[in-house]
């Protein structure tokens, strides 16, 4: 859809006259009423207010023209899953879960103070690269990104050759990881997993089942 068709959908669905959505955000209702002709778009402290208003992302009002993806996390947007700041203006940047009213939620960039800043942080990340690779895992392919992951979504339970059911990471904590196709096919993927201490690499089906552990090593 087009920003017109879109102002004029969202206007409608609440219930507003073009006179009382143009007092909401402070323009005249001509100014409106271009809006949703096509002949002019909002300015962006405008595209603000709507967004405000009808509690959207500026992306969503200008036909989501890119999609948008967690800088944190690396996962993809839309208007549920987008942060928002204290104020209640979106920041499109980041997901919900790894930033929120202002604050980032993921552990490891409030440890930037520990690593000297992030610049310092996007070194280590390329250092956990390195180290990766040199393992050499048959069917693992080359590892080129890492995503924030927190612990919850990714410690899973793998079963010792006892028949006992081991976890490993910390559900409150949040590691460094990607998924990763095997190269050689198949319905199982790699996973990795690595912080300060350690790196993790396992196999496992569709949704994180059957996960099997092919190394642990401490850094």
């Amino acid at each position: 859809m087009k920003t017109k068709d879109i102002i004029l959908e969202l206007r409608t669905k609440r219930g507003l006259s073009q006179d009382e959505l143009a007092e909401k955000v402070y323009v005249t209702r001509q100014a409106v009423s271009r809006w949703e002709n096509g002949e002019t778009t909002p300015n962006t402290e405008t595209l603000k207010l709507l967004s405000k208003l009808f509690d959207v992302s500026i992306n969503t009002l200008l036909g989501s023209p890119r999609q948008m993806v967690c800088h944190c996390c690396g996962m993809s947007l839309n208007d549920a899953t987008t942060s928002k700041e204290i104020d209640g203006v979106f920041n499109e940047e980041y997901c919900k879960w790894c930033y929120h009213d202002g604050e980032f939620s993921m552990d490891f960039w409030k440890r930037y103070s520990e690593l000297g800043g992030e610049g310092r942080f996007e070194e280590f990340k390329e250092q956990l690269l390195e180290e990766f690779n040199a393992l050499h895992i048959e069917g693992l392919p080359k590892v080129e990104r890492l995503n924030v992951l927190s612990g919850s979504f990714v410690n899973l339970a793998y079963r010792l050759p006892s028949g006992q059911e081991v976890k490993f990471l910390d559900d409150d904590a949040t590691y460094l990881g990607n998924q990763l196709e095997c190269e050689f096919g198949g319905e199982r993927c790699f996973g990795i997993v690595a912080s300060m201490d350690f790196l993790l690499v396992c196999t496992y089906e569709e949704n994180g089942t059957n996960p099997e552990l092919v190394l642990y090593k401490k850094r």
